[in-house]
């Protein structure tokens, strides 16, 4: 697995953009997507530099997916990004030493799935609390699409589940101090506690693994500085 950090590169990314987020690449693949896909890196870039964490829409029961990956995907969909199914067909062909042809092999059709967002040549999805089997899904196809030509990277954001976690806490705990007692609630409006659900950790086990091949892989995990820094206000 080649992990790279071209994203410190403030060339490639700036300080306040990187201060904002985690991140985790292969194949230095902030710096393949600034030189090779320029425009979906300015896409990318402004979702990362303008989107806010807010507790009214993240603190909040909403499924595998939720208002949060709603919300970014809304950022990508408004700068021409689409989900987007994507088919690999092999056809194998049998040649003599003169390259007749001697025999055509069935196509093998490889059904993929639906990418939150797909541009040019980059596929991303936003993991933001679906079950953590997504992530082997994601990163494989990333993987097939790489080596059939059909991308040039991949980019998968999601969170860093421990430091959100403690963010989480701390909102929650201020806004149950304003309540009157006989409302108040230990328990998180959502379950922050899980470790199976998509999030860095779990998406960095798969990449140090080596299942990313040569594919580029830029991971963008939502932290505590993420937060827009408004208090928990309620559902």
């Amino acid at each position: 697995m080649f992990e790279t950090r071209t994203y410190e590169d403030p060339v490639v990314l700036k300080p306040t953009v990187r201060a904002r987020w985690s991140f985790l690449e292969t194949s230095s693949a902030a710096a393949v997507l600034r030189s090779v896909c320029p425009a979906e890196w300015k896409d990318i870039v402004e979702v990362l530099t303008t989107f806010s964490l807010d507790p009214s829409r993240w603190l909040k029961k909403g499924g595998n997916r939720g208002d949060v990956a709603k919300d970014i995907d809304e950022m990508f969909g408004a700068r021409g990004w689409r989900e987007t199914r994507v088919d690999l067909v092999t056809k194998g062909v049998l040649r003599s030493r003169d390259l007749a042809i001697m025999q055509e092999l069935p196509e093998i059709t490889q059904e993929g799935y639906l990418v939150d967002n797909f541009k040019g040549r980059v596929a991303l999805d936003v993991e933001w609390n679906a079950k953590d089997g997504n992530l082997d899904r994601d990163l494989s196809a990333y993987r097939a699409w790489h080596e059939a030509g059909v991308i040039s990277a991949a980019v998968l954001i999601t969170q860093d589940r421990i430091a959100l976690k403690t963010l989480a806490e701390k909102l929650w705990a201020d806004y149950q101090a304003a309540l009157p007692p006989s409302q108040r609630s230990a328990k998180l409006p959502i379950d922050l506690g899980t470790s199976t659900t998509t999030n860095l950790e779990k998406a960095a086990l798969r990449v140090r693994r080596g299942v990313m091949g040569t594919c580029p892989l830029l991971i963008v995990a939502a932290t505590p500085a993420t937060w827009n820094g408004q208090p928990y206000s309620g559902a």
